[in-house]
């Protein structure tokens, strides 16, 4: 196996998609990444969301946040289908970092219920969460091989 030529940092509230052997890097600090692949194709992408605690009450902030997240999300995957528009079995992983007794729980919960649905609109076939509180967490993916490593 060869080394990928390069790597991107995925930063917060962004996406990245790839067709090539790259290697895509996040950092998770109270956020999520969703990781997509095509199990046949060498194409993927990652998308790195902030898990951010709603104000207290406020539907309309609530609201505008879960549109700007199922935009992203929406956004990363017609990406992909430009980038390789042969790409049609998908498959996504979802990692998550919350810090212990964090107050954005309920917002992560809100934005996991969301990916999953649009996963399963697509009809990409998910896996289960990984989910873990404590230290910060960085996200290591290979979309062409569909290879995920966790630190």
């Amino acid at each position: 196996m060869t080394a990928p030529a390069r790597e991107i940092l995925v930063g917060s509230d962004q996406f990245e998609v790839v067709t090539e052997d790259v290697l895509l890097r996040a950092q998770l600090t109270c956020a999520m990444a969703v990781c997509v692949f095509d199990t046949v194709d060498e194409a993927g992408g990652l998308l790195h969301l902030r898990c951010v605690e709603r104000a207290g009450g406020n539907p309309d902030g609530t609201d505008a946040t879960l549109a700007t997240e199922l935009l992203l999300l929406d956004r990363c995957i017609q990406s992909l289908r430009t980038a390789a528009p042969q790409a049609r079995a998908l498959k996504a992983r979802i990692v998550v970092h919350l810090p212990a007794n964090s107050p954005a729980r309920t917002a992560c919960e809100s934005m996991l219920t969301l990916v999953g649905h649009f996963m399963h609109d697509i009809g990409a076939e998910l896996e289960p969460v990984d989910l873990a509180t404590g230290a910060p967490r960085e996200v290591v993916f290979r979309p062409c091989m569909g290879s995920l490593q966790i630190r």
